[in-house]
């Protein structure tokens, strides 16, 4: 019975556990966002190239939202015009690992659905 409670335990835990994670990197661009940054510091205009689709308003939003939550660091660039080139923090490649398996398991669930499309196709054939 004890051991049943543990189990119960370590699952609501698990799940609060998730749900923080969760709350912090909501959203379809904070991942993708971290995942650039944990190859080399970037600028805000390369952010916006690299990361297709994402609007500037939004890409603004997450930078700020990934710094309060010191996963990203900021610098202001003494360059003119001034230029802001945002970094992984140490705390933030924590994710790294994490982004890779998701990036893993979205190949393979991608070449699944395709595959599976085109067996469907050949199928109507």
């Amino acid at each position: 019975m004890e051991q049943e409670f543990d189990l119960v335990k370590d699952c609501s835990q698990k799940i609060l556990a998730i749900s923080d994670t969760m709350e912090i990197l909501n959203g379809k661009w904070k991942m993708s966002i971290i995942a650039c940054l944990c190859y080399k510091p970037m600028r805000y205009s390369e952010l916006l190239k690299e990361i297709k689709g994402i609007s500037g308003k939004m890409l603004s939003r997450e930078l700020k939202d990934l710094e309060i939550n010191e996963l990203i660091d900021r610098h202001v660039l003494n360059t003119s015009p001034v230029a802001v080139e945002y970094q992984i923090t140490d705390y933030g490649k924590s994710l790294q690992q994490l982004t890779n398996t998701i990036a893993d398991w979205g190949f393979i669930h991608r070449k699944r659905i395709i595959s599976g499309m085109k067996r469907k196709m050949d199928n109507k054939l």
